[in-house]
C-alpha cells in the first residue's frame, strides 16, 4: 500500500506551516513550495481542501498567507490525510462497496488482512499530531512484537 503524492505532500506543507508560524505570523504558500520543493499551484489545491476541512484559516493581504486553525498538537495527521479527500485503504475493493475485488465480483482470500491493515495505518496515523512531526517524535511509537513470539516463549 501507498500513500499517494496529494497525502503525502499535504502532511510536508502542514508541517513546514507549523514549523514556520512564529509568533502566528502567516506562512505564505510560494515559501513552503520553496522549502518543500512542491508546486504552488498544486499546493493551492491542498489548502483548499484543508481550508474546507477546518485545519488552516487564509490571511488576506501584504503579509497574508496561511495558519493553522488551531495548535499543532491538536491536529493528527489522519485529519490531514481525510482532508484532502486521500483513502487510507490496503484493499483492491472499492470502499463501501459490497462486491469483491475478483472477477466473480467476491473478495479475495486476504481481504480481512488488508482491510485489518488499513484500520492499522489509520489508527497509527490518528495518534500522531502534527507536533509530534515537526518535534521528531514520531520514531519509537509503534510497539513492535517479535515475529514468532509464541515460538520464543516455548
Amino acid at each position: 500500500m501507498r500513500l499517494s503524492t496529494k497525502g503525502r505532500y499535504a502532511v510536508m506543507a502542514m508541517a513546514d506551516l507549523a514549523g514556520n508560524e512564529a509568533g502566528g505570523r502567516p506562512v505564505s504558500l510560494a515559501d513552503i513550495a520553496l522549502r518543500q520543493e512542491i508546486s504552488l499551484s498544486y499546493l493551492e489545491q491542498l489548502f483548499a481542501k484543508l481550508r474546507r476541512g477546518g485545519l488552516v484559516r487564509s490571511v488576506r493581504g501584504p503579509g497574508g498567507g496561511y495558519r493553522l486553525s488551531r495548535p499543532a498538537a491538536d491536529i493528527r495527521v489522519a485529519d490531514i490525510i481525510v482532508a484532502v479527500d486521500e483513502p487510507i485503504s490496503a484493499t483492491r475493493c472499492r470502499t463501501g462497496s459490497p462486491k469483491g475485488c475478483t472477477t466473480t465480483g467476491m473478495r479475495c482470500v486476504t481481504h480481512d488482512l488488508w482491510e485489518e491493515l488499513g484500520r492499522q495505518i489509520h489508527v497509527f496515523l490518528a495518534s500522531v499530531s502534527l507536533a509530534d512531526v515537526v518535534e521528531k517524535r514520531v520514531l519509537g511509537r509503534a510497539r513492535t512484537e517479535p515475529a514468532n513470539s509464541d515460538r520464543a516463549a516455548a
